[in-house]
């Protein structure tokens, strides 16, 4: 039986190719969001769901180098995980709520992420991914599932990007109705 030190120092390779992580960022990688997006990972297996999401957010904000996560949150707790060629540290911690998920970037960079528990039904799920990447969002991560969770507070995260474009000075020009088409009468 192996020890739990020796789980610590091993790196876990995911035998199966990334899947492409069901993701959504806040488009501006503003600072001054509470979230920068969210993440509806399939199940709780950190070596099958991280590195499509560590690819993904390489893509976007730069190379991952640790991912802090919630203890709770996983069906296991491996310390290193390989991804692409280069060793990620994962840290667990009971502090950190079950719903968040906090990437470290180059140059220190940080990227928090809703997570959306695997179980979730997709309109809740859509609805919690919007509002976690809406740059005006103002509820923190432990709190957004609740939020959404009736019909109407669906519709409303819904038409949110919409409604932010409009009052940035954007707005939705109605359908023109098209010109009546005049036959040519024959000579």
């Amino acid at each position: 039986m192996k020890s739990a030190t020796a789980d610590a120092r091993m790196t876990f390779v995911s035998v199966t190719p990334p899947s492409v992580p069901r993701l959504r960022l806040e488009p501006t990688g503003s600072r001054r969001t509470l979230l920068d997006g969210a993440w509806w990972p399939r199940s709780t297996d950190p070596v099958a769901e991280l590195p499509g999401l560590v690819l993904a957010i390489d893509k976007i904000r730069g190379p991952v180098t640790r991912l802090v996560l919630a203890a709770g949150g996983w069906d296991s707790h491996p310390r290193r995980l390989r991804v692409h060629g280069r060793v990620l540290r994962l840290g667990y911690f009971t502090s950190q709520p079950l719903s968040l998920l906090t990437a470290i970037c180059d140059r220190d960079e940080r990227v928090d992420l809703l997570v959306v528990a695997p179980n979730t039904d997709s309109g809740t799920a859509d609805a919690a991914m919007i509002l976690a990447a809406t740059t005006t969002n103002l509820v923190h991560a432990q709190d957004i599932l609740l939020t959404v969770s009736t019909p109407a507070a669906r519709a409303a995260v819904s038409n949110a990007p919409e409604d932010a474009w409009e009052t940035d000075g954007g707005h939705l020009d109605p359908v023109p109705e098209p010109a009546p088409h005049k036959v040519p009468e024959p000579a």
